[in-house]
């Protein structure tokens, strides 16, 4: 089954300060404060906004880059990605694709065994459902994931 995943008014005003500022003003959170940059639980990651699914803790690795890091995304189709110029850098913002919230940016510097990717993402942008909640919060599809 596939829960229709949306951004809307109420999503957005549920959202911190901080949540704000990285998934609608494009922000990031400074370096190794956001909660999840030492968090290995088995459980996926779904849009703070939208909840649309977004990374599985199977492919999330400690990169030491601060932010937390993940080999791929847990599905393509969640996942968009645009050429960002901004800040002298040139870079590939990484946006979810129902929720159009920021998420952060994606490199090639990633493990060569997990695919040499490096999907650096903020915090700020994620929810985590751990695996023994999957099913109750409607994620239980993706349990075969992790």
């Amino acid at each position: 089954m596939t829960r229709p995943y949306a951004k809307s008014a109420e999503a957005i005003a549920r959202l911190t300060p901080e949540q704000y500022r990285v998934t609608q003003q494009n922000g990031t959170e400074r370096p190794f404060t956001g909660e999840y940059d030492h968090h290995f639980e088995p459980g996926i990651y779904v849009d703070i906004v939208s909840g649309e699914p977004l990374f599985s803790s199977a492919d999330k690795y400690n990169s030491g880059c601060g932010w937390p890091a993940f080999a791929r995304p847990i599905t393509d189709d969640h996942i968009v990605e645009l050429h960002d110029s901004t800040h002298g850098m040139i870079r590939t913002e990484v946006r979810s694709a129902h929720g159009d919230s920021h998420l952060g940016h994606v490199f090639n510097d990633g493990p060569r065994d997990l695919g040499g990717m490096r999907y650096c993402i903020n915090s700020a942008s994620l929810r985590f459902i751990p695996r023994d909640r999957m099913e109750a919060e409607g994620y239980g599809d993706w349990l075969d994931r992790l």
